[in-house]
């Protein structure tokens, strides 16, 4: 069995994710704590109680990544540690932190300042995404070249097979979706999203993002990280403070990352982190891996019993 991790990204939280792994296990307390010390806000309750600011990109950021590192310390501490680790969009920071790349104080701060500079990059109500449902790569991309006479509008997730999301300004993005229900897509589903991520039109927090990154430390991994951008692993501390810069403008190969985590011989995924949105991308790459999540005690205590019989 070659575990990987792979590590929630933005889009998957929601009002009192942890609460009752927060309430039973000190662990996740004392994670939870260190976030709020180094942001100076109590995260705690961010992530529990009803708020407008939880699916505010700035506080969504740093609300995910401290979960999915105390859902990690905890799974650390029954003596679960991954091979590999990877996550989605945001979910790499967590990757970072699980490979000693950064530490998790640095991380915390960092990404909410990279949730800001995302949410300054375009402003609110001019950035759209749309899910396209059930059409080849190649002809998403043509769709996107074909409304781009309208604005900005590119490929921005490469989710799973038959799942591809778009992003840009909002009129492109509408053409396209017309375009792309004409060539044949099954759906195409506007998502509720702050602003047009992994698109050019990041490129000022990509900007704002360098020069932040040129102050933090950034350590060599101790672990197998498969980059979502080039869906290759991270070779050095170098490459991955530019991949940093380059990842928020730049789309999304999760498919590709997830295999190949499989060419590298991981057989068991488990997903850290609210929701289950990474699992059922993985179970629909490839059937004959293993996928499990942890976000809560009952999919904890079910992934516990599946490792045993694994």
């Amino acid at each position: 069995m070659k575990i990987a991790f792979v590590y929630s990204g933005q889009g998957a939280q929601y009002s009192g994710m942890g609460q009752d792994l927060y309430e039973e296990y000190e662990v996740v307390r004392t994670v939870f704590d260190e976030a709020s010390t180094a942001l100076h806000m109590d995260v705690a309750a961010l992530c529990f109680e009803e708020n407008d600011l939880l699916n505010k990109t700035t506080y969504t950021q740093p609300a995910i990544l401290t979960l999915s590192l105390a859902i990690d310390a905890l799974l650390r501490g029954k003596g679960i540690v991954p091979e590999v680790v990877a996550g989605l969009s945001l979910g790499e920071y967590s990757a970072f932190v699980k490979a000693e790349v950064l530490d998790f104080q640095t991380a915390v701060k960092l990404v909410k300042k990279r949730g800001q500079y995302m949410t300054e990059a375009v402003p609110e109500g001019l950035g759209a995404m749309s899910a396209v449902m059930g059409l080849d790569r190649a002809s998403v991309i043509e769709a996107c070249e074909e409304a781009s006479n309208l604005g900005v509008v590119s490929p921005a997730n490469y989710n799973m097979p038959g799942q591809i999301v778009i992003a840009g300004l909002e009129e492109a993005v509408e053409k396209a979706g017309k375009l792309l229900l004409e060539k044949g897509a099954k759906r195409v589903v506007p998502l509720q999203v702050s602003g047009p991520f992994h698109t050019s039109l990041l490129a000022p927090a990509a900007e704002q993002l360098a020069k932040e990154i040129e102050h933090i430390t950034i350590n060599e991994p101790q672990l197998t990280i498969v980059s979502n951008t080039t869906a290759k692993e991270f070779s050095s501390k170098e490459e991955i403070a530019e991949i940093m810069v380059k990842q928020v403008m730049s789309p999304v190969y999760w498919e590709d990352s997830v295999r190949k985590m499989i060419d590298l011989g991981v057989d068991t995924f488990i997903e850290v982190g609210p929701g289950k949105t990474l699992s059922s991308f993985i179970k629909k790459i490839d059937k004959s891996v293993t996928t499990m999540n942890v976000e809560n005690k009952i999919s904890l205590e079910k992934t516990l019993t599946k490792l045993t019989t694994l």
